[in-house]
Formats: C-alpha cells, structure tokens, sequence
C-alpha cells in the first residue's frame, strides 16, 4: 500500500457561490440566430441547446451528481509536481483474486468516463458476474483535466503514459492491465510501448493514431476503411484541427460562457455515442450536464484542448511504434469513426489476442452501457490474472 503522505482523500464540494454564478450566466446567454429546419446540420442543434441550458439553470441537480461522485474512493497526490487527482477502488473485500487495472480516459471527458463502471469492476459479484472478475481499479484525471492540475509544460501521450506508469507503482501496482479510450487509448499505448515490464495486456476502444502508410502496402480491406473515414474527417473534424493547433483562441470564450462550453462538448456527447430507437443518445442529460459541470467549475476546457496540441508535435516515427505486450480490442458499432478492420488493427502490435465488435455501443460506452463495457473488460483481462501484481 502507499504510504500516508503519498495520497490525500479528496471529496470536493463546489461552493454555493460558484453555482449561484453558474445559473446567472446560464440565464444571462446570448443566443445566435437559427434558421428554421437547419437542425445540428451545421453544429449543435441551437433549440435542443436552449432547452438543456434552461434545464442545467433550474432543473440539474448538481448536489446530487457531485455526491454520487464522492461515494468513489477519490484521491489526490504528486508526480513530478504535477497534482493528480484520481479514483483508486479497491477489490471487495472477500474476492478470491484481484488484477490491478488502470484506465484512461480522453476529451470531452475526465475520470467521469468511468464512474459508472467502477462498482462493477470492483466488486462483479454484487451484479450478477463472478467474483474472481474483480479489480482494483485506478482511475486519474490526466493533467489538466477534471482535478489533476494542469501541467506547467503541455503532455503528449508519451508523457502522460509516463505519470501513469509511476502513479501505478506509487500504488503498489508493480504489473497490471490497462484499457483507454479516445486520448486514453493512446495513453495506454505508450504505457504499453515505454513501460512494457510494468503492462500485463492492453484493452483498446480505438485503434486510428497510426503513421500515413503507402496505400500499396495495405490490404484492401483497410484501403476501403481508410477511404470510408473521408467523409469524417472533411464534416467532423474541425474540432481536432482547432485544438490541435489554436486552442486558447477557442478556450477564451468557452472558459467565459457555460452555455458556449455546453455546446462545445454536448454536440460531441451527442453525434459521438449510441442512440435509442427515438433518437435520443444514450448518454441522458443528466448525465452529460455532470460532464460540462466539471470542465465548467475546474476551469480545465483550455488545457484540456491543449492536450491535442501536444501529440501534434509528437515525431510521426512515434506513431509507427508497435505494441510488443498482448493487446485487444473493443470497437463499437456507433463510435466517431467506424471501427477499424483486423487488419490495421495487427499494425498496431505483434500480438493481437482479441477483437470484439459488440452489437451496439458508441464512443463513450463506460457510461452509455456500463455492464456491456464491464463485461468486455473482464472478458478480455480473464486470462491475464496469474500475471498481474496486487500491491
């Protein structure tokens, strides 16, 4: 176990005063103009905008969500000066076996992408799987998100992979798996790549960070998939483009306006996760306005974005590392991009164990359907057990 002064509990609580000054603003938006029919074909749909920015100013019970946040084990230390907020649930007591697991997440989001996930992690046997599934489950807002502070230099991927190998043995977790997704699915790779002694195997939801190949060398079937994302990157991409190269032009007017950071993050919320048979996204407003609510009250949407920045100026011959420690894949069906092919997937490590395409699920899946993403983690990880290291 770490020592005493290695981690603080942490169970922040927003001051009345931030709130009170949060629905001010809300109440106080200038909205723009929306010509009638045009819907979210050129952006957040501005109607449905008005309508949960009413509700986050008079009906969202933030009290409520901030409490459900505290009932997790939430702490706070230090690496390399940085402060790091994180969630580190430990294994119900009386489960026969326990594998450390680290988990990434990525932008819009922070340690919220997993909240809902934790209790099935660490204790299987409380709903419905079997208790030699459990796991001590860590969970870090990666610089500049959520809680952690942010970094006095931007991080890459490489350089958040790096915290997160020394916050594990810092924990005691001297091997473990890890599993991201978004910016997280890449922060597990590098752990992967830099720190392959700590990495028992990797869990990915995405697999499109790769370096430009030369069509000729790919098979076809990854030449159709590459050709399939065109239309993506020319209509959707605008954000990545943006944050990856002038973000604090962009974080000037999100970090003034809680109704323009709303639409910001929730149209990605939306078009980004799986929806019900109405139409509606399977993330409900509750849960995505507790999402804004934190990049609202920790101040952290520019340095959250800056993160893009970052990896931008990474060497491309970082992108064409490979993955030398077990790797599997999860790929939803309605995620940003459409899932990868096996074939770009065994680009990306010489030991691809598994690839599940599960029948729905977008790209927030930890929190759109908990027990299917819980269930794929423990399915993947099952194997692994006898090489991990509990501390």
């Amino acid at each position: 176990m770490p020592s005493s002064h290695d981690l603080t509990t942490f169970a922040p609580r927003a001051s009345d005063a931030d709130l009170d000054e949060l629905r001010r603003r809300l109440r106080a938006t200038s909205w723009p103009d929306a010509p009638a029919g045009l819907g979210s074909a050129a952006g957040v749909d501005v109607a449905e905008l008005r309508e949960l920015v009413a509700y986050w100013a008079d009906g969202f019970d933030w009290r409520a969500a901030e409490a459900r946040l505290n009932s997790l084990p939430r702490f706070r230390t230090e690496l390399d000066g940085i402060g790091i907020h994180l969630v580190h649930a430990r294994a119900a007591a009386g489960s026969p076996s326990s594998m450390p697991l680290l988990l990434a997440h990525g932008w819009p989001d922070s340690f919220w992408r997993y909240s809902e996930v934790v209790p099935l992690l660490t204790d299987p046997g409380a709903h419905g799987a079997d208790p030699a599934d459990a796991f001590d489950v860590v969970v870090p807002d990666m610089p500049g998100f959520g809680y952690s502070d942010a970094a006095p230099r931007d991080l890459d991927f490489a350089g958040v992979a790096g915290l997160w190998a020394r916050l594990m043995e810092r924990l005691g977790h001297h091997r473990f798996g890890a599993a991201g997704g978004d910016l997280g699915s890449d922060v597990v790779r590098w752990v992967a790549l830099d720190h392959p002694e700590q990495v028992v195997a990797v869990h990915r939801t995405d697999a499109v960070s790769m370096p430009d190949y030369d069509p000729a060398v790919l098979a076809e079937e990854e030449r159709a998939w590459l050709r399939g994302r065109e239309p993506w990157e020319r209509d959707e991409s605008a954000y990545s483009a943006l944050q990856s190269t002038k973000p604090q032009t962009a974080a000037v007017g999100l970090t003034d306006s809680p109704a323009g950071l709303a639409a910001w993050i929730v149209e990605k919320l939306t078009s980004w996760s799986d929806h019900r048979p109405d139409g509606s996204s399977l993330l409900g407003r509750d849960a995505m306005l507790t999402d804004v609510t934190i990049y609202w009250l920790t101040g952290t949407i520019g340095s959250s974005m800056r993160m893009y920045r970052a990896c931008e100026q990474m060497p491309e011959s970082e992108f064409a590392r490979t993955i030398e420690v077990p790797t599997g894949y999860t790929l939803f069906p309605a995620d940003v991009e459409a899932p990868a092919p096996d074939a770009w997937l065994r680009r990306t490590t010489t030991d691809l164990v598994s690839v599940s395409r599960p029948d729905r699920g977008g790209h927030f899946a930890p929190m759109e359907d908990p027990e299917l993403y819980a269930r794929e983690i423990r399915d993947f990880f099952r194997p692994f057990r006898s090489t991990s290291s509990r501390g």
